[in-house]
């Protein structure tokens, strides 16, 4: 599996595209993005983390950086997001991170 993350905005489905070859009829079979909303609504991140792993491409925006929410709905999301993202990671072959259209190995290399 290859995980995806980067901030919002940053290319990360236009870049997997182009890196594989794929459309983005492709990409909607052989991936998924924006896991990052589902790790609020699970309790087992490591079975939805597991499930996910199970996709060839998984995308995740980065939700971390930036003001800390002041309602505790909201942080614990974004706590559940950067658990859900480091145990992707752990699964993953390869780990990209797309900034401004760049992608940089993180776990792997690049496609």
């Amino acid at each position: 599996m290859i995980f995806v993350t980067g901030p919002l905005f940053a290319g990360k489905r236009e870049y997997i595209c182009k890196a594989l070859g794929w459309s983005e009829e492709d990409l909607a079979r052989r991936g998924i993005w924006e896991v990052q909303n589902l790790a609020g609504q699970e309790e087992d991140l490591e079975k939805l983390a597991k499930n996910l792993a199970q996709y060839e491409v998984v995308i995740a925006t980065e939700v971390g950086g930036g003001v800390v929410p002041v309602d505790p709905a909201q942080r614990q999301n974004r706590e559940a997001a950067g658990r859900l993202a480091c145990l992707l990671a752990q699964r993953a072959d390869r780990v990209i991170r797309v900034f401004c259209g760049l992608p940089q190995a993180l776990k792997g290399e690049l496609p």
